[in-house]
């Protein structure tokens, strides 16, 4: 630390004379897996530049958000030329083979997970290349490939395909009735870092809708079998303002989500779909981490069972289902206080203290339904965390939500990473 404290010391005095000294050489030290290559074509910070502390800190925090990187850190020395500086970037690695994990159950005995296996740092360039495999009722399964800096250091590609089969309720004027819902998609996305805070994502997915009835109520006006043909076009826009410390985060996040959907039945007609999700994480004191997320989600007000917005145990309410309803706008305010109970060289325990709660309109209805009771869900509750901190992403969490609106649910959520 008083090495770094001395050399921010050093460069913020070199801009004092801005233009008087420049960089000989960028150098990168403390990486085994991860390319130098790669981590020199995406630092800003290149040989001939001007010496620059604000670039530099900008680069160091962009280390810090790769999967490979633990965490990241800079030195200065003198170069041979007098007038010249070398930096070198520190890298200390995550393991970056992963396999994944989520799990969830209420009090009506559902029961359902998820396991996979990613590996983030592929060919020692960031690339992440994962698959899973669902047993929610039926199995479903599906891959990916996501390489943010494939083309350059600001131009990235993204592909995926999943075949996912699950039993949905679907929430009729009678009652409700179950149907196994298949959902088979191959996407392809195009990614864009404007600059260090700012990234888009553009790009479509072609995927089919299959609906089967299985029991439950019937309604004429619904068919019993559904099979659709679709396309979306999808536009993410994220902002990152994040900083990060090992566990610890602080800053602002948002994540713009926009859809247009294309259908080929009038059962499940064209629509357009639109959420935003707004993060805020706050350091409280040596050990604590209080952290926020809002998201309002707003769609084509169909008057359709099947509906976008799902109230689901492992989306948006822990404790709550498997999907025990949906609609066509929402509000979901989740926080919790995370504190660190043990914080060794590699090993963290944290427990959390959360509070989820939200709303949704009915399909077809209006914005006064998101002052209704019965659309209303609140859901307290408590966790552990157990994470590794030298392995990306290694955070097994348990957490425990039990409802205190009416006819509320409690339950179990299982999984790898925070739950936001």
């Amino acid at each position: 630390m008083k090495h770094l404290v001395l050399a921010l010391f050093f460069i913020v005095n070199f801009q004092t004379a801005w233009g008087q000294y420049r960089v000989a050489d960028v150098k990168v030290q403390g990486n085994n897996r991860t390319k130098t290559a790669f981590i020199k074509k995406i630092v800003r910070l290149k040989p001939g530049m001007e010496l620059d502390s604000v670039l530099i800190e900008q680069d160091i925090n962009r280390l810090k958000r790769l999967p490979s990187v633990s965490h990241a850190y800079f030195q200065v020395f003198s170069a041979m030329e007098e007038g010249e500086y070398n930096v070198f970037y520190g890298i200390e690695e995550n393991h970056t083979l992963i396999p994944f994990a989520n799990v969830y159950t209420s009090n009506n005995d559902e029961f359902a997970f998820r396991v996979g296996l990613q590996e983030f740092n592929f060919i020692g360039s960031n690339i992440t290349l994962g698959a899973f495999y669902q047993r929610d009722v039926f199995n479903s399964y599906g891959f990916h490939l996501r390489a943010p800096y494939l083309f350059s250091n600001t131009i990235g590609l993204a592909v995926s395909y999943q075949n996912l089969r699950t039993q949905e309720p679907v929430f009729l004027e009678g009652g409700t009735a179950d149907y196994r819902y298949t959902n088979k998609a191959f996407e392809v996305m195009g990614l864009f870092e404007l600059n260090f805070k700012n990234r888009f994502e553009l790009g479509i997915n072609f995927f089919n809708e299959d609906y089967s009835y299985l029991f439950g109520e019937t309604d004429v006006n619904v068919p019993q079998d559904l099979n659709v043909d679709k396309y979306l076009l999808k536009l993410i826009y994220n902002y990152d303002g994040i900083e990060y410390y090992y566990q610890y985060l602080s800053g602002f996040r948002s994540t713009l989500n926009l859809q247009y959907v294309h259908s080929t039945s009038s059962m499940l007609p064209e629509f357009i779909i639109g959420f935003n999700d707004f993060t805020y994480f706050h350091r409280v004191g040596e050990r604590g981490n209080w952290a926020n997320r809002l998201r309002l989600g707003l769609s084509s007000n169909m008057d359709t069972p099947f509906a976008p917005f799902a109230v689901d145990n492992n989306l948006n309410i822990r404790g709550v289902g498997n999907t025990i309803d949906r609609g066509t706008a929402a509000i979901v305010l989740n926080t919790e206080y995370r504190h660190t109970l043990v914080d060794k060289d590699w090993f963290v325990l944290q427990t959390n203290f959360f509070v989820d709660g939200g709303t949704w309109r009915n399909p077809g209805g209006d914005f006064s339904d998101f002052g209704k009771s019965q659309n209303l869900r609140i859901y307290p509750g408590v966790g552990i965390r157990l994470i590794h901190k030298k392995i990306f992403n290694a955070i097994f969490r348990i957490d425990y939500g039990k409802g205190i609106t009416g006819d509320s649910a409690q339950g179990i959520v299982f999984g790898i990473g925070q739950y936001f």
